[in-house]
Order: structure tokens, then C-alpha cells, then sequence
């Protein structure tokens, strides 16, 4: 009985075969994971970009709520101390509490953020009351027992029957809150600089140099005169946002940072933030401005006049595709209309 096996030849085409099957299969099998690899990264740069840009439009939306037409009065003019403004760690920035009088609503920040690559970010502070807290009325006109008092010169609050203003662990007032007061007289800003039931103080030298009594303008000292006029107290929230490239190094972050204390980081990878403004004037009603304020054909635009903020932000993967052998990038541009007021639709 004969036996026979396969001859060299078929052994190898056979081989051959085998190799060029498994060899689409594997890169079949590769392709399917890069792609599957791509798309993670896209969904985890996606929704780091949705994250920061929904918490960031909601805040834009609200900002200037409760504050002021105008701005805020701070101290200011000559022989004043700078008025300290948040911003990435590492830097110094002040307010210009020299040529300018108010802190307006939103208060921009071109090119102060840090540069990721050779893109310059930018920076922003908004100003809002919050609602978490209820406004307490001060020296009440006849005066009301257990209500709460404005000490003369402004230097403290007695919240009186209140107590809650101060004891309540989520709500309550704490040393490093900003504290606006409005009466007849106008408006003032102040920093905490200490709660302890039931006076909440307003020492000199705090952080952002707000309590600042001896300033001839903008500070408590010209709506507290004696008799001290009723006044009410709200709580203000100053929110800035910019990129954090120092907290990870390499993996910069959008950061929030609430008054003076330390930013929270939100989303990356941010490789760009980038915002411009459209203000108006009734006339021209410029669009799309880097710098605010700023002067054209002779009139000066402020803060004031912004109505909508242009918003772009750009993120990146955590990780590098080994497709692509780099980041992949997701960028959005949106537009917010701000404080509520009039939304104009066409500029000229």
C-alpha cells in the first residue's frame, strides 16, 4: 500500500496561502481596533469639550445677574492699592483700579492665559450674585429687634437673628467671599476676611485689597455715612476661567476659580481658549473684539457695552492615536448672549 505525503511544493504554496489569509486578517483585525482606538479617543475629547464649554456658557450667561448697571464701585484713583485679580498660578494680574472707577460684569483677559504650543490663551473674570444665599437687610428704619447691623465705618456685619447666613455648612459665609452692599447711596464691594457667628468682618489687607475704607471713591466709607442709610448685603461670586498648564504639566486643564481660592480644573486635554466680544453702541456696534475696552473713531468702548461673548475652544486626546502617531483635536466656537439684555441680531 502506497503512502504518500505532500511535495515541497504544495507544502509551500500552501504556506503561502495560509500566510497571505492570516496576513488580511491581522490587518483587518489592526484596522478595526485603530479605528475603535480613534473613536474612544474622539468620545473622550468630545465630552472633555462638552463638559468645560456647558459649565462655562452657563456661567457666561448669568454673568452681571444682580449686579449693578455699570459695574461695581472698587477703591480707586490715586494713593489706592491695586485691586488684586485672579488668574493661573503663577502670575500677578491686578484690575485697573486707576483709570477706571467699576469692575464691570465680565472683564477680559487677551493672551494672560498660558501659551500651549505657540497659541497664546486667554482669560476671563465674570461677576454674578448668588442665589444660594438670601440678601440680608442692614439698619432697618425703625430699627427691628435681632435684625442685622452694619457697624459704623462698615468694618463688620452683625447678622442679628441670621445665624444661618453664617452657620450653614453649604451656604454660609466664609473668610475669602466677596459681600456687595447697595443703598441709597450707591454700591461698595468687600472681602471677608472673617465669619464668626454672629459678625461677619471686613478686615484691611485682604487678598483682593477691596477693604479699602480711607479710598476717596468706591469704597464702603462714602455709602455708610452717619446715620448709616438701610442697606442691603448680597454675596458675590467672581468666577475666572483660563488654562491650567502648571497643575499637570503637558496635560493643560480649563480651570474655574471661584474669588480667591484655588482653581478647579474641569476638562482637557485644552490646547486653546480663546474669547472675543461684540459690544453695542447703537451706531457701530462693533464685533469680534480681542481688547476690551478700546477706542474707535474717537469713542471709547467699555465693558459695559459687551452683549455676547465669542467663545472657542480647542481640546486634544489624553493619549496619541497609533494610527495617526498624534493627538487628535476637537474644536468648538459658540456664542453667548450675556446679562440678559437686549440681543442684537445684525451689526453693521
Amino acid at each position: 500500500m502506497r503512502q504518500e505525503g505532500f511535495t515541497l511544493t504544495e507544502l509551500l504554496v500552501s504556506t503561502t496561502i495560509m500566510l497571505i489569509v492570516l496576513a488580511g486578517a491581522m490587518t483587518t483585525f489592526k484596522n478595526a481596533l485603530d479605528i475603535n482606538e480613534a473613536a474612544s479617543l474622539v468620545a473622550d475629547s468630545n465630552q472633555n469639550l462638552r463638559a468645560a464649554i456647558n459649565l462655562m456658557v452657563r456661567d457666561l450667561m448669568q454673568a452681571g445677574r444682580g449686579i449693578p448697571i455699570g459695574g461695581v464701585p472698587i477703591p480707586s484713583g490715586a494713593g489706592t492699592t491695586a485691586i488684586n485679580r485672579p488668574g493661573p498660578s503663577g502670575t500677578a494680574y491686578t484690575f485697573d483700579n486707576l483709570n477706571f472707577t467699576t469692575l464691570p460684569a465680565i472683564v477680559a483677559g487677551p493672551g494672560m492665559g498660558p501659551t500651549i504650543g505657540s497659541q497664546t490663551t486667554d482669560i476671563i473674570t465674570v461677576l454674578m450674585t448668588d442665589p444660594t444665599l438670601p440678601a440680608l437687610t442692614l439698619n432697618p428704619s425703625p430699627a427691628v429687634a435681632g435684625q442685622a447691623t452694619l457697624a459704623g465705618g462698615g468694618s463688620s456685619v452683625d447678622v442679628g437673628a441670621a445665624t444661618t447666613w453664617i452657620s450653614d455648612p453649604a451656604t454660609g459665609v466664609r473668610a475669602g467671599d466677596l459681600i456687595m452692599f447697595s443703598n441709597a447711596l450707591g454700591n461698595a464691594m468687600q472681602t471677608v476676611t472673617s465669619a464668626e457667628s454672629p459678625v461677619v468682618s471686613f478686615a484691611a489687607n485682604d487678598w483682593f485689597n477691596l477693604n479699602q475704607p480711607a479710598a476717596t471713591q468706591g469704597s464702603i466709607s462714602q455709602i455708610v455715612t452717619a446715620p448709616i442709610p438701610q442697606t442691603t448685603v448680597q454675596r458675590v461670586l467672581m468666577v475666572t476661567y483660563y488654562v491650567d498648564n502648571v497643575t499637570m504639566p503637558g496635560r493643560p486643564r480649563l480651570a474655574r476659580r471661584i474669588n480667591y481660592a484655588a482653581g478647579q480644573a474641569l476638562a482637557g486635554v485644552v490646547e486653546d481658549l480663546d474669547l472675543t466680544f461684540d459690544l453695542v453702541d447703537g451706531v457701530i456696534n462693533p464685533v469680534a473684539q480681542h481688547v476690551v475696552p478700546f477706542a474707535l473713531n474717537g469713542v471709547v468702548y467699555t465693558p459695559n457695552q459687551i452683549r455676547k461673548v465669542n467663545l472657542h475652544l480647542g481640546v486634544r486626546s489624553e493619549t496619541v492615536s497609533s494610527q495617526r502617531r498624534d493627538y487628535l483635536r476637537t474644536h468648538l466656537n459658540t456664542v453667548v448672549s450675556v446679562r440678559s439684555l437686549a440681543y442684537i441680531s445684525r451689526y453693521q
